[in-house]
């Protein structure tokens, strides 16, 4: 038996050791739990755990993280990794979970299992989860469900007594930020700003090797920063720009998810090419909705810098930024920065509510600019 966890593993949960090695002794012993349920706050890391996971599942090398198959769970378009959000502003539909029984019981497509990560499993609704339940408690062999919540308590104990529980602990920024370091040999200014960003180590290592992520967040720098002298159609102008950057990097998700359906289209069957397309449609949808996320998260550390700099803090992110963080600083007032941070919040939840990004970002913009110009 290895001593050493699978290197999908080992990159994946550096900032969560207990985790790393707990799930690499079931992975490498081949006693994995048919339901995981990983439990901890927002930036825990908890999605990057199910992606590594979901590799050392796949992958005949145990989550190697260079064959096809890690490759394939890298870029969420392996067919037998699903992953599913709640679709509604209430939670999770029926249509969903039945759409995941329905799925279950089909065999796999090119691995020998085939996983289900479900994401804010504190929002399945009573329906959802009961119709969920027996599936849970016994799948077909070779299957593995992952759900993510914040706490156990915010989940129906008949979920939670039917999964393995697997704790994970809020990383502090500057362990974060240290652990990008050692992984891209980036500075720790410029790590801890993709940290800020991103949200978690795994996702702001991507980031730093994502330009059009970059340039995402950039975007989003230019937009604040012209705000104090833009009128409506600048803004108008500002949101729709910042959707075409948030866009920009799933041009490459779009073509792999083609070639995967040009792959499978001569031996699946008309409803399993539909269920396929349907997973990418709600791939493409979350990871639009995460570049929203993540420049919104730009705006918020941003805005977050102007405020320690108006009451002379100290500690800005935003280092390549600097002097935007002190044209907006000299431009406003801390209420004024207060009141647009919160601007940032309402439209991440306005997002959240699957409300147009586009719209939301124009409200967004507007009410920043309000603030900001706001002396009292």
């Amino acid at each position: 038996m290895p001593d050493l966890a699978p290197a999908s593993l080992l990159a994946q949960l550096d900032t969560q050791p207990r985790v790393r090695d707990f799930l690499a002794r079931a992975v490498t012993s081949g006693r994995t739990s048919h339901a995981y349920l990983f439990l901890g706050a927002p930036g825990s890391g908890k999605l990057d755990a199910a992606w590594a996971l979901a590799q050392a599942l796949v992958c005949e090398h145990g989550g190697c993280g260079s064959c096809e198959a890690c490759v394939r769970v890298a870029r969420h378009t392996h067919p037998d990794v699903h992953y599913y959000a709640p679709e509604s502003v209430t939670g999770y539909l029926i249509g969903q979970t039945r759409d995941l029984i329905e799925d279950v019981s089909l065999a796999p497509i090119r691995a020998k299992t085939k996983v289900y990560i479900i994401d804010q499993a504190d929002r399945l609704r009573a329906d959802s989860a009961n119709a969920l339940l027996k599936t849970l408690e016994e799948p077909p062999a070779g299957v593995t469900f992952i759900l993510l919540g914040t706490s156990a308590e915010t989940i129906l104990p008949t979920i939670v007594s039917r999964c393995q529980c697997v704790p994970f602990r809020m990383v502090a920024p500057a362990d974060a930020a240290r652990a990008v370091a050692q992984a891209t040999g980036a500075t720790e200014p410029r790590c801890r700003m993709a940290v800020a960003v991103a949200g978690s180590p795994v996702r702001a290592i991507a980031f730093l090797k994502s330009a059009e992520r970059q340039e995402a967040r950039r975007t989003m720098l230019r937009s604040l920063d012209a705000l104090p002298h833009a009128d409506e159609l600048d803004i108008l102008r500002a949101a729709k720009e910042l959707i075409m950057a948030v866009k920009a990097p799933l041009a490459e998700v779009k073509s792999t998810q083609e070639a995967v359906l040009s792959q499978n289209a001569d031996y699946l069957s008309r409803g399993a090419l539909k269920q396929l397309e349907d997973r990418q449609k709600r791939e493409l949808n979350a990871r639009e909705r995460s570049g929203m996320m993540e420049v919104l998260a730009s705006a918020r550390s941003l805005m977050r810098d102007v405020l320690l700099t108006l009451e002379d803090a100290g500690g800005i992110v935003n280092e390549d930024a600097h002097e935007t963080v002190g044209r907006l600083a000299a431009a406003t007032t801390v209420p004024g920065a207060v009141r647009a941070i919160r601007a940032v919040t309402a439209a991440e939840r306005t997002i959240a509510r699957n409300i147009t990004p586009q719209l939301a970002l124009e409200v967004m913009l507007l009410d920043i600019r309000k603030a900001l110009l706001c002396r009292s």
